[in-house]
């Protein structure tokens, strides 16, 4: 699996989830949309530990720098 995420990119995902999470744990964002923001910000996580988002490779994207890419 090639990598194609760039540093910026796992960043911001990781902001986001962590967002999510704070909005979710001190209730501002409740019920079955906090719930799926929830499982939203777990796959940010899980695709910034592994540099690869599923859903860039059939449309060839990538922010990953060629120097990154294995």
């Amino acid at each position: 699996m090639k990598k194609n995420m760039g540093s910026t990119d796992k960043i911001v995902r990781i902001i986001i989830a962590v967002v999510i999470a704070a909005l979710y744990y001190t209730n501002v964002i409740s019920g079955t949309l906090g719930l799926v923001l929830l499982v939203l910000a777990g796959v940010f996580v899980l695709t910034s530990l592994i540099s690869f988002c599923p859903l860039y490779a059939p449309f060839g994207l990538s922010t990953c720098s060629t120097k990154d890419k294995k």
